[in-house]
């Protein structure tokens, strides 16, 4: 990573990632401390994969990275943890619109109750250190209906030119779910907090990052997720009819961009910025199915069930503001960024039969 140290860190003071040890988070960490930082890791390790990646950045950076069980939820513990930083990356929370339906309390509380807590910690214990918030498209809900886009091969396209560049960030918010809510909520505290007591704060409103050491599953990190079943030669199921466009970015770019914006908060700014592939490295579910086949990692049975709540029809960020404020550039093209978690993917869950078989 070439970003610049972060001057208001100084050895003393390390980087808090609250959910530092799941997939952005682990990948911000290494990053980090592979540069020289110290990292401060707040995790509750309740979901699947974290404890590997747990062990993987201790094994790398040793004392150097300092993980901490806790979780968001509980004030004390995260006020604790905020008084030693000098910087704060809140990745923390629950990821998936089912879970979010099925248990709307649980997903506000980690979502929403979460985030105030960690603002509050800040504001009351270290004013100074700045806060990036990990927000997702999902706030804008589903954007375009089946009415306002048309097919096009096999992806969905808009009907409308005017979005040919993606969703900018002046797109009207439109929660649908409980997780578009939650996530939302504590996506406008954010922007909030840095008006009304002049906080150091920025929301990057997040598309589908994809990359080594994600263990997706069918709810959250669908790239992953169906290249793993493609290796386990399990089915695949789609919402929907698989039309549906996403824009991918890989994890790579993805902690460079935050980086980035943590480098240029300003006091009182409260931005809010999209982060995704873009167009050039949009989609659709049928596609990545053919991208697969190419990559001789053939695609099992493929069922199709109905559209879930919130689900988007065609989704793609405009990124030209985060390229404005910061000069940041997605650098990892998606055939070059499949590739790389495929490997990765047949490396840590492939048979050794299935793993000598790959090209």
């Amino acid at each position: 990573m070439t970003a610049p140290r972060l001057d208001r860190v100084s050895a003393s003071r390390p980087i808090l990632i609250t959910g530092g040890c799941g997939f952005i988070g682990c990948n911000l960490a290494n990053a980090l401390a592979a540069r020289g930082e110290r990292v401060l890791v707040l995790d509750n390790l309740g979901r699947e994969g974290v404890r590997e990646n747990a062990h993987w950045l201790k094994s790398r950076h040793g004392e150097r990275i300092e993980i901490q069980r806790g979780d968001v939820r509980d004030l004390e513990t995260v006020r604790a943890a905020v008084k030693r930083t000098g910087a704060v990356l809140h990745l923390a929370g629950q990821v998936a619109v089912t879970t979010s339906v099925d248990h709307p309390i649980d997903d506000f509380e980690i979502n929403t109750r979460g985030t105030l807590n960690v603002l509050e910690a800040i504001r009351c214990e270290n004013r100074e250190a700045p806060l990036v918030f990990a927000s997702t498209n999902k706030v804008y809900g589903r954007v375009l209906g089946q009415h306002q886009v048309r097919r096009e091969d096999n992806r969905y396209v808009p009907a409308d030119d005017c979005y040919h560049r993606g969703i900018g960030e002046d797109f009207a918010l439109d929660f649908h779910s409980p997780y578009g809510c939650s996530k939302g909520a504590a996506d406008q505290y954010v922007r909030d907090y840095a008006r009304v007591f002049g906080m150091r704060t920025a929301v990057i409103r997040m598309s589908c990052i994809y990359g080594p050491r994600q263990f997706g599953t069918e709810d959250q990190g669908w790239i992953a997720h169906f290249f793993l079943q493609a290796l386990r030669g399990e089915p695949i199921t789609i919402y929907g009819d698989g039309y549906q466009v996403r824009d991918a970015l890989h994890v790579d770019d993805a902690v460079a961009a935050w980086l980035a914006v943590l480098e240029a908060i300003e006091p009182g700014r409260g931005e809010i910025l999209n982060l995704g592939g873009g167009a050039a490295n949009s989609v659709s579910l049928r596609e990545l199915l053919g991208l697969m086949t190419q990559m001789d990692r053939h695609p099992p049975e493929i069922r199709y069930r109905a559209w879930r709540p919130g689900d988007q029809p065609w989704y793609v960020s405009d990124t030209s503001a985060l390229q404005t404020r910061t000069g940041w550039v997605s650098r990892v093209s998606l055939r070059h960024g499949l590739r790389s978690l495929d490997e990765w993917l047949a490396s840590r869950f492939a048979l050794p039969a299935l793993a000598g078989a790959r090209s």
